[in-house]
This record gives structure tokens, sequence and C-alpha cells, in this order.
């Protein structure tokens, strides 16, 4: 692209004997031809302006070319529009004329006819600040700013902060209104280049947003994108903004536009046209859950409903807490995750029988919690009731198989997620119930209830025992040991599953 840069102090022209170094170190490399590309300031004009004429007298060949690209002012002053992102598209046509061999004289009347193509609009959240000073100008929360330059310049406009779809579109009309004599005239059926710049503090997500916003409203328009390109290329420090440049681009153009380039910094973009993929797809039925299918009511049915609605209220209860808990180690969501299966659940109660069968039950709601619950949780919930629920047909679901089915699913949640009791998850509450309901395999039937309420207390000992244990598994792992002092809130709630089920069941006594 370039072979020399020259850079002067920030947002200022470099000094025109740093520019005439430049150029007598590229004529004495043996460059035949030296071509200055220069944004449209004044500074710059008159700098790089003396040092090309002072290098014309050292017998070097020597053009300028002025890109200034800015759609922002409808009446531009004698000064011009500024040269803004479009300058990058400029070095890339003019890098890879230079590459092939063409002359001066030839780079220069190619690229002013591809500048007649280019347009930049930008628009910002916030000001930038040169480094030791205030910012340079002042934008109040919820505000942005449109128009606005690369040296830290306000704009043309200040309105409400929008949406990146409402934003792209106003940015876009403004830079094709054919009213304003610094449009970019555009219309259905011209393919452009596009480059989504950002201004310096925007994250990737939120210039993929921007990006995808634009390519959608061009085409909208008929336009076809042929290419576009998105990051940071012509910065003004740490501003939260983006500019929109669009180059319209026939085959010519596209070809200067992807010829192969050492410059490290150049994406690696695709030649193939944007426009006309199929890069938006119907979204398919990928549900995990078991068919509708009409399930017939048993003997177990109106205690499992029961049980169910316990736990759901139960947890939807707990919800604060476990929310407070999780803000000491995690992202502070554990009570919203439970909140959610268990509203899921209710609503799944109001409009169906719940099956006699319990494998059949813990099937539909192995799917509910997988589908509504989301993140880590609702994977290890899943897991747990998919294994569990081939230990429990509807003939044989008594104390022991369901003994046998909770002993299957903790060692499910353990092979698949990678935890195992002491570190500080979940299965601390867990493992320690199981191995007691174990028992019931070899209980009386007098004394089951006794099992149950034995392994409910060895839940809520092995919840609150996570308070003194060092996480070694789940998000609570990242955090220093000595900044969590709480019980873990995936085995507080845990413990509070199986205590609604316990009170439940001694309600049918």
């Amino acid at each position: 692209m370039l072979s020399a840069a020259v850079a002067g102090g920030v947002f200022a022209s470099p000094p025109p004997a740093s520019i005439l170094a430049a150029i007598l170190c590229l004529h004495n490399a043996g460059a035949c031809g030296v071509l200055l590309i220069v944004k449209n300031y004044t500074g710059d004009r008159l700098n790089f302006g003396l040092a090309a004429e002072q290098a014309r007298n050292h017998g070097v060949a020597v053009d300028m070319v002025i890109v200034a690209e800015d759609c922002a002012f409808d009446q531009p002053s004698k000064a011009g529009r500024r040269g803004l992102c479009g300058t990058v598209f400029i070095h890339k046509l003019a890098g890879a004329l230079a590459e092939e061999g063409c002359s001066l004289v030839q780079i220069v009347s190619k690229v002013t006819k591809a500048l007649k193509g280019i347009g930049t609009l930008g628009v910002s959240l916030s000001p930038c600040s040169v480094p030791g000073c205030l910012p340079s100008f002042d934008l109040p929360p919820g505000d942005m700013e449109l128009g606005l330059g690369i040296h830290g310049e306000p704009g043309i406009k200040r309105s409400k902060v929008a949406s990146a779809d409402e934003v792209v579109k106003t940015v876009i009309d403004h830079m094709t209104n054919p009213d304003s004599q610094s449009h970019l005239p555009l219309k259905s059926g011209d393919g452009v280049v596009v480059c989504v710049n950002n201004l310096g503090a925007l994250s990737c997500l939120e210039m993929a947003v921007v990006t995808r916003a634009a390519i959608i409203c061009l085409e909208s328009r008929g336009v076809v994108v042929a290419r576009v390109m998105s990051g940071s290329f012509m910065t003004s420090l740490e501003m939260a903004g983006v500019s929109l440049t669009l180059m319209r681009a026939d085959q010519e153009t596209l070809r200067l536009f992807d010829a192969k380039t050492s410059a490290a910094a150049w994406p690696n973009l695709s030649s193939a046209c944007v426009s006309g993929r199929s890069y938006i797809t119907e979204a398919q039925d990928v549900s995990t859950r078991p068919p509708e299918e009409t399930h017939s009511e048993g003997p177990q049915s109106p205690v499992m409903r029961q049980v169910l609605e316990k736990v759901c209220s139960s947890l939807l209860e707990k919800q604060e807490e476990l929310n407070a808990l999780d803000r000491a180690s995690g992202d502070g969501d554990c009570g919203n995750t439970h909140a959610q299966a268990a509203r899921a659940i209710q609503e799944w109660l109001r409009d169906h029988v719940v099956p006699g069968c319990p494998a059949q039950l813990l099937s539909v709601l192995a799917g509910l919690v997988q589908e509504k619950m989301g993140g880590s949780s609702g994977a290890l919930y899943s897991l747990f009731l998919t294994a569990a629920a081939g230990h429990v047909t509807e003939g044989q679901s008594n104390a022991a198989a369901w003994a046998t089915a909770m002993h299957a699913g903790t060692q499910a949640m353990k092979r698949y997620g990678g935890a195992d009791v002491g570190d500080r998850t979940m299965l601390d509450a867990l493992c320690p119930a199981v191995d007691e309901l174990m028992k019931l395999q070899t209980a009386p039937p007098g004394g089951q209830m006794a099992v149950l309420q034995t392994a409910v207390q060895k839940a809520s000992s092995g919840a609150e025992s996570t308070r003194d244990l060092t996480a070694r598994a789940g998000r609570a792992s990242y955090i220093a040991a000595e900044r969590i002092t709480l019980p873990d809130p995936g085995a507080v709630a845990v413990a509070s599953i199986m205590r609604a089920v316990l009170e439940t069941l001694e309600g049918q006594k």
C-alpha cells in the first residue's frame, strides 16, 4: 500500500522537513516518482504542498492527490470537504496500481476518478481527548453527534441515541441526499465497497451490529454490496463512534481493491460479493423436547404434580436470595435462571396432565429446563433428568428405583460437567444427599421417610459447607478465594429443591 508514512503531532500535520525527508528517502532508493496522498485540511495541504515544491527543486517527480470525501456539510465552506476514512481506499487503489508498474500520471488519473465515487459520514457517542487535555467537545449522556471529523471536531447535528438500524439509515440518507452538495450519488443497481470504521472505542460486538445494519440498509435500496471491511482503520483516539465509507465500485476497482498486499493491518477479505449470499436463514425447529403426546395419568400423578408445584414456588421465593449469593461468586443471575425454569414448569402444568410414568415426566422436564433455563445450570439439570429418566419406568418407580435414578443423574453431571464433591458446586449438596438416598434400596417401608429426611439434612449441610470451600469449578473458580465467603448458590438451590420434595411427601402422610 504505502511506501512511507509521515506522522505529525496528535491531530497536527507533520512539518515540511519530515515530509521532504520521506520523499527524498524514496527517491534515493530508486522510486521513479512519488505520490503524496493528503487529507483535505489546511495544514496538511500547506505542509505537503511545500514539501512537494521543495522536492521538485531536487529533481524528484512528485504529485499530490487531495482526499475530500466527507459528506457532512450540505454546503461546504471554501475549505472544502474534509478527508476521512475514504483515504484508506485511495491508499489501497494507488498502492495496487503502483505495484503493477503504472506511471505516476496514470495513478493520479485513476485515483482522482475513484475519489468522485467515495463518501464518508461519522457518528459518535462521545468526544475524544488529546492526551493531557480536556475532551474536544461536550456530549451529554444519551446524545450522539452526526458528521464529526477525525480530529475531535464536533459534528453538524446532535440527536438522541437510537438503535443501530436507525442510526445507519440516518447516516446513509444524509450521505446520499441529492439536495446536499456533498452527497454521494448512489442508485439502485450500483455496486459498492463498504468500510465500517471504528473511531476508537467501540467493541467488536458493536461494530458487527453496525456492519450488519449497513448491509441490510444498502440492500434494501437495491445497492449491491460487493465487499465489506469492518475494523479500526482511521481512528480518533478513544472516540466511541463509527464512520461509514462507501465507494462505488466497478470490476476494475474491485480488482485493485482485492489485490494482495503485505500491509499487516489490511483485512484478509473474501473476494466474493456480499450481496446475493444467503447469510440469513429461517430458523429451524431444533427443540429437544419430546413431541407432544397424550399422556395418561397414573397413581403417582397427583403427588408428582404437588411436588413440582412446591419446588417451583420454593425456587421463586428464593430468587433474590440466590441472585445475591451469585453476585458474590458469579454473574448474579442464579436466582433468575432457576425462576425461569420454575415458571416454565408452572406453565406446562397448567396445560398438561402429569403422566403416570415418571420417565415420561422427567423427559419432559429435561426438555423444559434445557430450553427455558439456559446456561450451564440448564444443561446440568437436563443431563440429570435425562439420565435419571431411564431408571423410573411406569412399572418400576418405587423408592429404590428413584434412588437409582438420582444416582444415575448425579453421575451424568459429574461425567460431563467435570466437577466433583469439594469443588464448591451444586454437587456438594446433591452427592451427600444421593449417597444417603441409596439406603432406600434396603430400607424397610417404614424407614423410607427417615432416609429422605436425613438426605435433605445432608443436602443442607453440604450447601452450607461450600462457604468454606475453594472453588475449583464453575465461574467462582476464577475469583480469589478470600473474596468468596457465602455458600454456593447452586448448592443452596439443590437443597431447597430437596426440602420442597420432603415437605410435600410429609404432607401426604
